[in-house]
């Protein structure tokens, strides 16, 4: 088992690179009207800390998960 939290990742990734995900990333950074990119960038960062702390907590339970087998 891996320790690195690929689950969460790999899903971020993949919306990330959705017609959707690239369409909210273009509003939040590229567009050219300022209400668009108001609106878009705070939800894009709300939208990252979300992912760190799923991929946080992914990477916690994988290591309780393999904390006892390295004991015994």
């Amino acid at each position: 088992m891996r320790r690195w939290p690929w689950i969460s990742l790999l899903l971020a990734a993949a919306l990330a690179i959705s017609p959707v995900g690239q369409d909210f990333i273009y509003s939040a950074f590229f567009s050219g009207e300022q209400l668009s990119r108001n609106i878009a960038q705070p939800m894009f960062f709300m939208a990252l800390a979300v992912t760190a702390v799923v991929a946080l907590v992914e990477w916690w339970i994988r290591w309780l998960i393999r904390k006892p087998r390295l004991e015994n």
